[in-house]
């Protein structure tokens, strides 16, 4: 699977997001920024980027996947200070 195809995943199941996705045929890394996450907690957010790649996660297509979330305001302090 390709980072692009994992990031249209996400973006069509949480829209209104700004997605990143660098990785490479079944390990990927993705930055996720928008409101939706805003008073979830880690698992909560985790949660929805599952939800969101529905079963690619179940069937292996995507066998490991690091997941950051923000929301704007958090990512605006993050980015400033270089932590992705």
């Amino acid at each position: 699977m390709e980072p692009e195809a994992v990031k249209e995943l996400i973006e069509a199941g949480l829209p209104g997001c700004d997605v990143t996705v660098q990785g490479d045929g079944s390990h990927f890394d993705v930055t996720a920024i928008g409101e939706v996450f805003d008073g979830k907690s880690m698992v909560e957010q985790q949660k929805m980027i599952y939800a969101a790649l529905g079963d690619r996660i179940t069937s292996g297509e995507i066998h490991a996947i690091n997941i950051k979330c923000y929301t704007p305001a958090q990512w605006a302090t993050a980015s400033k200070l270089k932590v992705d």
